[in-house]
């Protein structure tokens, strides 16, 4: 296992390396594979971005981003702005059911409400404003509507794993209640953790996932 300052070190570089985000004002500090992330970035895909990154270096078990969106004064739009923004790039997004989704901005904080029938449409709708100009954040409060068989849900989840050229699929216990759906095990990295947790997410009727699977690193 690496000691916590290199899992620092690691990441740091990690943040660094990637092209897409400014990690300038970005502090880290690791604690038994736990990355904390601190300080301020310019957009909210930055925020998001940092926090992929630190889930990517092996070795993180977890990421707690503390970090902050301090957007910079040409990229500060008001509420009705904003809002407004939202509303043409979700009727934009081919993906996104037409009429379904309510939007509330409030001092640059977006909120997404409504309902989809499954996980990729709400996902959608989500990429299609995170990187709005003056956005800050985002709630995503849009339900997955429908009810299916939980034994056939479970079956299709299980399926989904094994056939992931990434996961071992066989230390990962799946379980289901109505809709929701629960993932415990390991799995050797952040990375694959995420995996399951997509696949999971891909299952026509899936509302909730709980996942709880462990990084064991070696």
């Amino acid at each position: 296992m690496k000691t916590n300052a290199i899992l620092q070190q690691d990441v740091i570089a990690e943040l660094s390396f990637e092209p897409s985000i400014d990690a300038r004002n970005i502090g880290v500090v690791a604690t038994d594979g736990v990355i904390t992330l601190s300080g301020t970035v310019p957009t909210f895909p930055d925020k998001r971005g940092a926090e992929q990154a630190a889930e990517r270096v092996r070795g993180v078990r977890a990421v707690a981003d503390e970090t902050s969106v301090d957007l910079p004064s040409l990229h500060r739009r008001n509420d009705q702005e904003i809002a407004a923004a939202a509303v043409n790039a979700l009727s934009w997004q081919v993906t996104v059911p037409d009429d379904s989704i309510k939007v509330q901005v409030e001092e640059g904080w977006l909120t997404l409400d409504g309902s989809v029938e499954q996980e990729f449409q709400r996902h959608a709708a989500l990429e299609a404003v995170r990187h709005l100009m003056g956005v800050r954040g985002v709630e995503n409060c849009i339900a997955i509507k429908p009810l299916i068989d939980g034994t056939d849900l479970k079956v299709k989840i299980e399926d989904a794993l094994k056939r992931s050229a990434t996961l071992e699929a066989a230390a990962i216990e799946v379980s289901v209640t109505g809709n929701e759906v629960d993932l415990s095990g390991s799995v050797r990295s952040w990375t694959e953790r995420n995996d399951a947790d997509r696949a999971a997410w891909s299952a026509s009727g899936v509302r909730t996932v709980n996942n709880n699977l462990k990084v064991v690193t070696e």
